[in-house]
């Protein structure tokens, strides 16, 4: 890590042409609108490799990606990955063949995790390419943007309201 590089990261996952795919991304974008310089914001789409560089030498990480698990859209869930494995089946909507959940076992096998790994999940609607965020989801990407800044302690700004195509 170069100096003065922060040790602390958030990371956005997602493909913005894929519908609610895109949310993840949408995140980061407000959450580096709300957080002091110090913390980095990465987008990334989920793949496993590029993954594993973007958390490299982070000690705390939080990641934002859309899920699909059944539960009705816009649903949110934070997982705290430093200890346990993910439920899988969550967060399968990656174009590659290994995605999040992939990461963070073959991160966990390899002693290359954060010391600390935060997961948000934002249960998605539609994946359809060419779509935007649907409804549900975003009306929950700028109160998912605010607990993700609130990990660190930080005073936050209210976030811009996205531009969602329908």
């Amino acid at each position: 890590m170069k100096a003065g590089a922060s040790r602390i990261r958030v990371i956005g996952i997602g493909n913005e042409f894929r519908g609610d795919d895109g949310a993840g991304l949408v995140v980061a974008r407000l959450v580096r609108s709300l957080i002091p310089c110090g913390i980095d914001v990465v987008e990334q789409t989920g793949e496993c490799g590029a993954l594993l560089e973007a958390w490299r030498d982070a000690d705390f990480v939080v990641l934002v990606d859309a899920v699909q698990s059944g539960a009705p859209a816009g649903t949110v869930y934070r997982l705290d990955a430093t200890q346990n494995p993910l439920p899988h089946g969550y967060f399968r909507h990656s174009t590659h063949d290994l995605g999040v959940a992939d990461a963070v076992e073959l991160g966990r096998a390899l002693h290359s995790l954060p010391q600390r790994l935060v997961l948000y999940g934002i249960e998605g609607e539609s994946f359809e390419i060419g779509a935007g965020l649907s409804v549900a989801v975003s009306e929950v990407v700028g109160t998912v943007a605010r607990r993700v800044a609130d990990e660190f302690g930080q005073a936050v700004k209210e976030p811009t309201k996205p531009h969602v195509s329908y």
